[in-house]
């Protein structure tokens, strides 16, 4: 059975909150911040390890549950070889060095993503830091690496189709209760709140089942320099939005009124 709290959001109308529970992000603007500094690009992506640190650390304050993070998607091979050399290697360190706070804190890790094309270090690393922090429930970080949302698609279509052949008969419907549950984010909630920073507006291939109703939040401000102010001004703008799941304004003013008695 499907838990409600991780269900569609076409196929029913979720709480909403305050605060949102779920925020999505693309850490976007670690190589522009170094080179507007004269710096390496390596740099900018050290700094975004520390940048991500306080982000969970605020979003933990702030009241949020889930945070996840595009780490490197499956089409960021194609940058110089020896960046993604250096991105592995900061990835290996920063799972080591974190994973003792990030369980002491109550911080679950999960990685997502095709993780067949990592090294064998890499996915030892990552298995040894998901099982350290399998027990926590205060707060979830995911993160995807070698992600793509239509790699997320296909694959779920093909473990679905594994376990229902039937469903591949000409003229059969599918019902998205029988995907959803092979989708890498089939233990979270659907983002309340998407964020990128670094001044693009799209989300290259990020999430892209998981998002059909996220509020969106577009930022100039680089990775490196986003902080706990920035992530203010995020939700505050969340919370300027009106969430309608398919409903008129009337309907939903209408839900959220009070009877006085």
């Amino acid at each position: 059975m499907i838990d409600p709290q991780t269900q569609s959001s076409t196929l029913i109308i979720p709480a909403v909150h305050e605060v949102p529970q779920h925020i999505a992000m693309i850490m976007d603007g670690n190589g522009r911040w170094a080179n507007a500094r004269h710096l390496p690009r390596v740099v900018g992506h050290e700094r975004g390890v520390a940048a991500l640190r306080q982000v969970v650390e605020a979003c933990m304050r702030r009241g949020v549950r889930y945070l996840t993070v595009f780490a490197f998607s499956s089409e960021n091979w194609r940058r110089p070889e020896d960046e993604v050399s250096f991105l592995m290697g900061l990835f290996i360190k920063a799972l080591e060095r974190e994973v003792r706070d990030l369980k002491a804190n109550g911080v679950r890790l999960r990685v997502i993503g095709d993780l067949s094309a990592f090294s064998k270090r890499l996915r030892d690393t990552i298995s040894r830091a998901e099982q350290a922090t399998a027990e926590n429930e205060q707060f979830y970080l995911t993160v995807a690496a070698n992600y793509g949302g239509r790699w997320d698609i296909l694959q779920a279509t093909r473990k679905m189709l594994d376990q229902h052949p039937e469903l591949a008969a000409p003229g059969r419907p599918i019902p998205e209760e029988l995907l959803s549950p092979h989708l890498s984010m089939n233990f979270a909630p659907e983002p309340d709140l998407f964020i990128r920073t670094g001044g693009e507006e799209r989300i290259s291939n990020f999430l892209l089942w998981q998002l059909a109703y996220t509020e969106f939040y577009f930022t100039d401000c680089f990775w490196p320099e986003f902080d706990d102010v920035q992530l203010g001004l995020a939700i505050a703008s969340y919370q300027q939005r009106e969430r309608r799941f398919g409903r008129t304004s009337a309907q939903v003013a209408q839900q959220c009124s009070v009877p006085v008695s």
